[in-house]
């Protein structure tokens, strides 16, 4: 079931993306905000949504549906899909070619704390690349298989993470990069959280975290990471949640989080 399942999403997730590529090609404006004036959405994110909600209904009938846009509607088979229209829609607003349509399905309540993810894909539609996994199954980019970078110590790691909206989140958050930053190799912020957990994937990053995560932010992207050998967690090996994920080369996740620890006491 799981591959029935991923050849959905990669279909719906592809003719989403065609979509957004299509509307970016237009001027592009925000069509509101939601939890604080820098967190935008655009009718390119509530059309692609309501294409991707249609096609799933269509296909799954009865399943549940959590996305970004439109919320939350219950279904009877228990399974649910989890749905970022746009990830990284400030990139996609200012034509950064750096955002994705991501979709998954988990079983279970859509609850990243709770849910067993069956399948995920990450579609990034001015790059081309699409980023898939399905449990136990590997992850790949296109065709290929995939799997994270080798171990390294922190001290030569690329890291990656994200920023949240509001701004006395990001005054802590900047405290706690100003800390990481002399310990690793580099620090990188792109933007989009489910293709930073894909460049973990495929070894373009040895590791990424990040606070204040929605569900959808991450259920396709951690999916990917895990199946191409990264660990992926919360703290305390937690599952990741809105209140931390984290995720790399087992030995560099671990050494990251231990220095993230001490960082934050």
């Amino acid at each position: 079931m799981p591959h029935d399942l991923l050849a959905i999403a990669r279909d719906v997730a592809i003719r989403a993306g065609e979509l957004a590529a299509l509307r970016r090609l237009h001027v592009v404006e925000v069509a509101a905000t939601k939890s604080s004036p820098v967190d935008v959405v655009t009718q390119a994110d509530r059309d692609a949504e309501a294409l991707i909600r249609a096609a799933l209904a269509d296909a799954r009938p009865n399943d549940g549906f959590l996305g970004e846009e439109s919320g939350a509607e219950t279904g009877t088979s228990g399974l649910n899909w989890v749905v970022d229209p746009i990830d990284g829609t400030v990139n996609y607003l200012y034509g950064i070619p750096h955002y994705a349509v991501s979709i998954a399905v988990v079983e279970g309540e859509p609850d990243p704390l709770t849910w067993d993810a069956l399948a995920g894909c990450v579609f990034n539609p001015a790059s081309g690349e699409l980023f898939t996994a399905e449990k136990g199954g590997g992850a790949f980019l296109g065709g290929a298989s995939i799997a994270v970078a080798e171990g390294v110590e922190l001290s030569q790691a690329l890291v990656a993470t994200g920023f949240g909206y509001d701004s006395d989140v990001r005054a802590r958050q900047g405290k706690l990069i100003a800390g990481l930053l002399p310990l690793v190799r580099d620090i990188r912020r792109q933007g989009t959280a489910s293709l930073d957990l894909c460049f973990v994937a495929t070894g373009r990053l040895n590791a990424y975290f990040e606070t204040s995560l929605a569900p959808w932010d991450h259920a396709a992207g951690s999916l990917i990471a895990r199946e191409a050998g990264a660990r992926v967690s919360g703290l305390n090996e937690t599952a990741p949640s809105r209140e931390f994920t984290l995720a790399g080369h087992p030995d560099v996740a671990a050494q990251l989080e231990t220095t993230l620890r001490e960082l934050l006491t």
